[in-house]
């Protein structure tokens, strides 16, 4: 029977140098939420008969992010490598907004934690409608998951 989504999510954790106490927490989330609902059918494993669910193993190398999909029992099926170039801006931008974000949470009034949020939210809708347009033809996925995948992608890119 078909299982399209993503069963397990892994990040390469030697990309990422160091994080905060709310990135870590932002990633957390991502994780659980992404667990929880998505919707991950990658076309070349479909077409050779795996209907999932998958394994999937997030890294950056190079300024390309490869998506490692594998069955439930680890067996690799397909990499998927993506140039990261488009991806520079929103997540420069993404992580500004974020700073700004927990800085205001600590110390800002209720309308300029809103105003800050809903920027943080364009940002990241944007981004996720660009991963969608990436994989088109690789993996068809929802926009839901496509922006819990960008936060992923952006904690692979923090440096400390």
């Amino acid at each position: 029977m078909a299982d399209p989504r993503i069963s397990h999510i892994e990040l390469d954790e030697t990309t990422i140098v160091w994080r905060n106490a709310d990135v870590e927490q932002e990633r957390r989330v991502a994780i659980f939420d992404l667990i929880e609902e998505n919707t991950f059918r990658p076309l070349r494993s479909c077409a050779a008969g795996h209907e999932g669910p998958y394994r999937l193993r997030l890294s950056v190398l190079d300024g390309r992010l490869t998506l490692d999909i594998a069955d439930e029992s680890g067996s690799l099926l397909e990499s998927i490598v993506l140039g990261l170039g488009r991806f520079r801006r929103p997540i420069r931008e993404y992580f500004a907004i974020c700073d700004s974000y927990y800085q205001a949470i600590r110390r800002a009034t209720a309308q300029e934690i809103e105003t800050i949020d809903m920027a943080r939210r364009g940002v990241h809708n944007e981004a996720a409608e660009m991963l969608l347009e990436r994989l088109d033809g690789k993996v068809e996925t929802d926009f839901a998951t496509a922006r819990r995948l960008f936060t992923l992608i952006c904690v692979l890119h923090i440096r400390g």
